[in-house]
């Protein structure tokens, strides 16, 4: 492994055969000038020249890998996918993040996830492609910030290794390719720890300011969840920075107003602006960004009462974590979360520890202990936070991990690799190849109808590599390097094939996993697509009654169930016995034979899983052409309950449909006399029955249960297909 000598990383001693410093141009003699192009391919001038090329294959490979198969997904999470349009429609539905063009309710985060697929959709025209490519390259600029923060301390090999874990990490291939806020959070949080470990390299306070706008931006992406590794970050450069006291201090109080004004300007607009002229907040209960900020997305999350979110409020589960899966320090291993992430933790955990280890004698200000302080500290924090919260949690969520681990990964191989001749630092290597062998064989053994050829090479060559690490610096070079070669593809090969699996096939709906199906068990379902806990939703029953009583609002079932919870169905249309109706396969994965043309399914109308909660519903052409009639003619061509509904109906017609109580059903908007004024003003066309949690959870209001009380007794039904109707402009007698 070759490695660039860093006077102010490494010593003689330590290098390992790299080039010395380019030696200055004779006198009177000028290196020629490189074109840009040149300077691309060729990279720093002093390096290999197989590294700047590596790199491009790299991206190259990642972005290719990550576009296959990519419309397979459809719509993805049609929840985001119709606030996309509609921002591409309005461009105040664009900056508020709406879910319609009708402005009526955002979804339940900030809109900057949902920019630049907007603006794709504005360029290219509304597509799977054109919502989903956005993702894929944020995917591909993940790895390249990783491998840029990574080789400026170590080894090219050391960025090389840290790009291609995170490219081939099952969660991030899942995600980079998926339309939720996830893929911006991780690229931001990537962009600020590589800008931190600038800062700390010469202790320019720009560096750390623009560390402060990424993460005030990633606030805009995910509200709370930016901040987590603002402790770790802080306090590293609060002690390891080579400026004064004094000066670090002041740095820190401009990046947090960075972090103020990147991330606050959008709110105080929001807050500022006159609520009857805006739309209502998504996810809130007073309609409010700060509520939603601190309690649905925040303190809700880490307590489990979340008002307005199923099972929120300290319903089942709420505050104990057991609707959204065991909490505890192994939470990142068990068996809902190990298949997505863990592959190299127990790895990356051994390589931390050994890389501080190494440099425990540096100087305070050691760029390369600080490196290793801020990714591990990133990785520790946001860890310790996934483990033990116990509001909503799903399982694709920890692709926030992915850059910190890839990155300790990276450094930590080189670090080791570098010191190979110390037997300490030979089995520390040894160890962490040990430990991502075995339990790679453990994860593979999770899903043993999978390749169940692959579990023992993953395991035998992982012993046999690490074995030939102990002896790595009593070993000639090339047999050193064959044994590192076979322990990082040991370590590889099996989150590899999960990654393969994932991009395979399509994945739609709220909540999606990677790997093969039944990787990620929650509550016995396989799939993890399911309602928490594996079980119906609280109280539902056999999906009949009033809401309250189990049912959905207005008495119904979830549409297109057929009435009764047949055969034990579960939410998220899962059967036990591995079927799924309306198209939706176990682990979130979309019916291969469903996904049309304009990324929805084919069939009739129906809903989706919990009354289209999670999933949405089916939009067939007899529906759609009811609804496209004389659309011109009103703001909403209908309403619905529920976010996931409404987001199907909107992306089937093209035409904006009414969010009631947004993703839930749950939220206050809009009021009872609020719909009836929509009404009596020839604004909305149709009602869609069923659908959402309506006023049965959650919520105090219970307005979706109302509104359809109301509709159901003033207006007349029409039956298209399985779906039901009321036409708002045809009351009864």
């Amino acid at each position: 492994m070759t490695t660039h000598y860093d006077p102010a990383v490494h010593t003689p001693a330590e290098d390992d055969g790299g080039p010395p410093p380019e030696a200055p141009a004779p006198p009177g003699h000028h290196r020629p000038r490189r074109s840009r192009f040149g300077r691309l391919w060729r990279g720093r001038p002093e390096d290999p020249r197989w590294v700047r090329p590596a790199f491009l294959a790299l991206l190259t490979a990642t972005a290719l890998l990550y576009l296959y198969n990519l419309d397979a997904s459809g719509w993805a999470n049609s929840f985001y996918s119709a606030a996309v349009q509609a921002g591409s429609q309005s461009w105040k539905a664009f900056f508020f993040g709406s879910l319609d063009a009708g402005n009526a309710i955002t979804v339940d985060k900030p809109p900057a996830a949902l920019w630049p697929m907007a603006l794709a959709v504005r360029i290219f025209g509304l597509s799977s492609w054109s919502i989903l490519v956005p993702e894929v390259l944020m995917g591909v600029g993940t790895v390249a910030v990783v491998y840029a923060a990574v080789r400026r301390r170590f080894s090219p090999a050391a960025g090389l290794i840290a790009g291609a874990v995170l490219a081939l990490t099952p969660v991030a291939a899942l995600m980079f390719r998926f339309n939720n806020p996830d893929a911006l959070l991780a690229l931001l949080m990537s962009l600020a720890c590589y800008l931190v470990v600038r800062a700390l390299e010469d202790g320019r306070t720009k560096w750390l300011v623009w560390a402060g706008v990424a993460i005030g931006f990633a606030f805009l992406a995910k509200t709370l969840q930016a901040f987590l590794i603002l402790p770790a970050l802080a306090l590293v450069y609060g002690v390891c920075a080579p400026v004064r006291l004094r000066k670090r201090l002041g740095q820190l109080a401009l990046a947090t107003a960075a972090i103020v004004v990147s991330g606050g300007w959008w709110v105080a607009v929001v807050e500022l602006w006159p609520a009857s002229s805006r739309p209502y907040v998504g996810g809130s209960q007073n309609n409010s960004f700060l509520e939603l900020t601190f309690g649905y997305n925040g303190l809700g999350r880490l307590n489990g009462e979340e008002t307005g979110s199923v099972g929120g409020g300290g319903g089942p589960g709420g505050g104990g974590g057991g609707q959204w899966g065991e909490t505890g320090w192994d939470r990142m291993f068990n068996s809902e979360i190990g298949g997505q992430i863990s592959w190299l933790l127990p790895a990356a955990l051994i390589l931390l520890v050994a890389g501080l280890l190494a440099t425990r004698r540096a100087a305070r200000t050691d760029a390369v202990r600080a490196s290793f302080l801020v990714w591990g500290g990133s990785l520790l924090m946001t860890a310790a936070v996934f483990s033990y919260m116990a509001g909503i949690f799903h399982q694709y969520y920890t692709v926030a991990l992915a850059p910190y681990l890839a990155a300790v990964v990276g450094m930590g191989a080189a670090t080791l690799w570098e010191r190979r001749e110390r037997i300490w630092a030979s089995l520390a290597l040894a160890a962490a190849v040990t430990a991502s062998a075995a339990w790679g064989y453990v994860l593979l053994d999770r899903t043993p109808d999978y390749l169940p050829w692959l579990r023992m090479p993953v395991l035998v060559g992982g012993l046999v590599a690490a074995l030939g690490l102990v002896f790595a610096g009593r070993l000639g070079r090339r047999t050193a390097l064959a044994a590192a070669g076979l322990g990082l593809v040991a370590s590889l090969a099996a989150p590899t094939a999960y990654t393969l699996s994932t991009l395979r096939e399509g994945h739609s709906g709220s909540i999606v996993t990677a790997g093969p199906s039944g990787a990620s068990m929650r509550g016995g379902g396989p799939g993890g697509g399911g309602f928490p806990g594996g079980g119906n939703a609280p109280g539902q029953g056999q999906g009949q009654g009033g809401p309250g009583a189990g049912g959905f609002p207005g008495g119904g079932t979830a549409p297109g169930t057929g009435g009764n919870n047949q055969n034990g169905q579960m939410p998220n249309g899962q059967m036990p016995n591995g079927q799924a109706p309306n198209g939706q396969m176990p682990n979130g994965r979309s019916n291969q034979n469903g996904p049309t043309g304009e990324g929805g399914r084919t069939g009739g109308a129906g809903g989706g899983g919990m009354g289209g909660l999670l999933n949405g519903a089916e939009v067939g052409s007899e529906a759609k052409k009811l609804l496209e009639a004389d659309a011109d003619s009103y703001t909403w061509v209908a309403a619905a309950i529920g976010s996931q509904n409404a987001a199907s109906y909107q992306l089937g017609t093209g035409e904006p449909v009414m969010a009631i109580g947004g993703f839930n059903g749950t939220d206050p908007s809009p009021t009872l006399a609020q719909f009836k004024k929509y009404v009596a003003d020839g604004r909305i066309h149709y009602f869609i029955a069923g659908g959402g949690m309506g006023g049965g959870m959650g919520g105090d209001s219970g307005a979706a249960s109302q509104i359809t009380s109301w509709v159901e007794a003033t207006f007349k039904e029409v039956t298209v297909g399985s779906a039901t109707f009321y036409d708002l402009t045809s009351p009864t007698d």
